[in-house]
C-alpha cells in the first residue's frame, strides 16, 4: 500500500457461546464493509467446533479478515455443546486479560497487519476494556442482549441495597415471592420480580451469575461507548432511560436487517455458526401453505427435562399443525434428546425434526406462522425481522425479560408455563394459529417488521446511528 494510510483495524471479542458470537460475527461483517481490518477473536474451544462443524475452510478467513484465539482458561474439551455457563464465566473474567493483551501486542507487530486502532469486546467480556486501555486504543462495549435485560441487570446492586437479593428461601417459585412489583426502575413500566432477569432467583448470596451479570454491566459503563443490537422505537423507554445515566450509546439494530447491505460475497461466506445446519428445512417449508406452520426451536444453550421435551411433542402433535422443530442432541438435561416412538408415528407426515437450521432464513419464509421460542434475544429480533409473532418458554438470564416485553409491551406474543403441559401447549398453539388473539399477534408482528425494516434503511434511525458509531467511537472524527 505504499504510503497509504493503513486501514483502521478492529478487533472483536465475544463471549463464547453461539448468541453472543452471532451478532459480534453481524457486527464485524458491517465493520469490514465500512474499511476495517478485522480479526475476530474466537475461545480455542469453539475454534474447533467451529472447525469441526464447517471444516478447516471455515476459520482460514480473508487476508483483512483474520481469525484469532485466546484460551478460556477452563479445562479442555472436544465436547459438542455449549459449555457449562456459570463456570464459563467465572473462567472469563479471571483468565482471558493476560492472553488477550498478548494478542493485541502479537497483531501490533505482525508484518502485514494494520495496528490495532479500537477493540469492540462483548457486554459480557469487560476485560476488554482493561486490554485496549493497556495497549492505548478506544474500546467499545456490545451488549448483545436486549436493552431492558440491561437495565434490569444494572440494578442487581440494588436489589441487594433494599433486602430482596438473596431470596429468603427455595420456595419462590409457587410462594409469590415473584410477583413482587418492581416499580422503581427508570424506563421499565409495570413489572414484576419475575420480569427481571433469571439469575436474581438464589438464595445463595455468592451466586457466580447473579454477581457476574451485574457487575459486566456496571463495568460497561466504564466503556467509550455501548452499542445495542436493537432499534430506537422498539425499547424506547428504556434506552431513554439508559442514555440519561449513559449518554454515549448507538442502537444499530437488527443487525442480521442492516447485514443485508453488506455486498461482498467473499465477507458473506464466513459463517460463525457452531452446530452444522440441514439445509432440507427450505425445500419442505416450500411446500406448505402460507402461515400453515409452527417453527419449534429452544435456541442454543436452553436444556430441559425429559418430561418437558414429551409436553412440547404432544402438544405440538394434539394441534394438528404442521411443525418444523429444532432438536439439538444436548437439549434434554444429561441426555440426548429422544422423542416418543408413537408420536414420531403420528407426526411422521407433517412434522419435520431437525438438528440446526438457518433461522433467519425460516423465520423470514413466508409458510411460517407462529415461532414456539425460549425467547433469546437473537431469535426475538429474528421474529421480528420475519414478522413472526412468538409463544414463549422462556429458560434463564435475559429470556424472563424479553418474554415479559413480547406479551405485554409489543403485543407479539404469549407465554407458556414453565411447568409445560401438552394441553395448554395445544390450546396456545391452536390460538396463535387459527384465533382472533393469534390474528392480532400476526398483525402486531407485522407491523413491528415494517419499523424494523424503516430503522435499518438509508436514513433510518439504525442506519444513521451505525454511521455515528463509527465516526465518534471507532474513528474518533466530528
Amino acid at each position: 500500500m505504499g504510503s497509504e494510510t493503513p486501514k483502521p483495524h478492529v478487533v472483536c471479542v465475544p463471549f463464547p457461546a453461539q448468541g453472543h458470537v452471532s451478532p459480534m460475527m453481524q457486527l464485524s461483517k458491517l465493520l469490514h464493509s465500512r474499511g476495517f481490518h478485522v480479526t475476530f477473536v474466537n475461545t480455542e474451544f469453539n475454534h474447533r467446533r467451529l472447525i469441526r462443524s464447517r471444516g478447516p475452510e471455515s476459520v482460514k478467513g480473508l487476508t483483512d479478515f483474520r481469525f484469532e484465539t485466546i484460551p478460556d482458561g477452563l479445562p479442555p474439551s472436544d465436547r459438542d455443546a455449549t459449555q457449562e455457563v456459570p463456570p464459563l464465566c467465572d473462567s472469563t473474567r479471571k483468565n482471558c486479560l493476560v492472553p488477550f493483551v498478548e494478542l493485541l501486542h502479537r497483531l501490533n507487530s505482525t508484518p502485514g497487519v494494520p495496528p490495532v486502532t479500537c477493540v469492540v469486546s462483548d457486554g459480557i467480556m469487560s476485560f476488554g476494556i482493561e486490554a485496549a486501555k493497556e495497549v492505548g486504543v478506544p474500546e467499545v462495549q456490545f451488549w448483545t442482549a436486549s436493552a431492558c435485560s440491561f437495565m434490569g441487570y444494572l440494578h442487581f446492586r440494588e436489589l441487594i441495597k433494599r433486602g430482596i437479593f438473596p431470596l429468603k428461601d427455595e420456595n419462590f417459585m409457587s410462594d409469590g415471592t415473584l410477583d413482587t412489583p418492581i416499580d422503581w426502575i427508570p424506563g421499565m413500566r409495570n413489572i414484576q420480580l419475575k420480569d427481571l432477569p433469571s439469575f436474581l432467583r438464589t438464595s445463595d448470596p455468592n451466586d457466580i451469575m447473579f454477581d457476574f451479570l451485574g457487575e459486566e454491566a456496571q463495568n460497561c459503563l466504564k466503556s467509550l461507548a455501548i452499542i445495542f443490537n436493537t432499534f430506537d422505537g422498539f425499547e424506547q423507554e428504556v434506552l431513554e432511560a439508559i442514555s440519561s445515566r449513559f449518554p454515549n450509546i448507538y442502537t444499530v439494530g437488527p443487525l442480521s436487517l442492516l447485514c443485508n447491505q453488506v455486498s461482498d460475497s467473499q465477507v458473506n461466506s464466513l459463517n460463525s455458526s457452531l452446530w452444522k445446519e440441514d439445509p432440507k428445512c427450505i425445500e419442505w417449508l416450500d411446500q406448505k401453505e402460507p402461515n400453515s406452520v409452527v417453527y419449534v426451536n429452544y435456541g442454543s444453550v436452553t436444556v430441559m427435562s425429559g418430561q418437558h421435551l414429551k409436553e412440547f411433542a404432544w402438544g405440538l402433535a394434539n394441534s394438528n399443525h404442521p411443525f418444523l422443530w429444532v432438536v439439538r442432541p444436548d437439549v434434554v438435561m444429561g441426555d440426548s434428546a429422544k422423542l416418543p416412538e408413537d408420536f414420531l408415528e403420528e407426526t411422521k407426515d407433517r412434522g419435520l425434526l431437525v438438528s440446526w437450521c438457518a433461522q433467519e432464513q425460516v423465520l423470514g419464509h413466508p409458510s411460517v406462522g407462529a415461532f414456539l421460542m425460549h425467547c433469546g434475544w437473537n431469535s426475538m429480533t429474528e421474529a421480528v425481522c420475519g414478522g413472526v409473532p412468538v409463544i414463549c418458554w422462556p429458560f434463564f438470564a435475559d429470556q424472563q425479560t424479553n418474554c415479559r416485553y413480547a406479551c405485554t409491551h409489543w403485543g407479539t406474543g404469549v407465554e407458556v408455563n414453565y411447568d409445560v403441559k401438552r394441553g395448554e401447549v395445544e390450546a396456545l398453539v391452536r390460538e396463535m394459529m387459527e384465533g382472533e388473539g393469534g390474528k392480532k399477534m400476526r398483525s402486531k408482528a407485522k407491523e413491528w417488521k415494517k419499523k424494523a425494516e424503516e430503522a435499518v434503511d438509508v436514513g433510518g434511525s439504525s442506519y444513521n446511528n451505525f454511521d455515528r458509531f463509527i465516526k465518534e467511537a471507532l474513528l474518533h472524527k466530528e
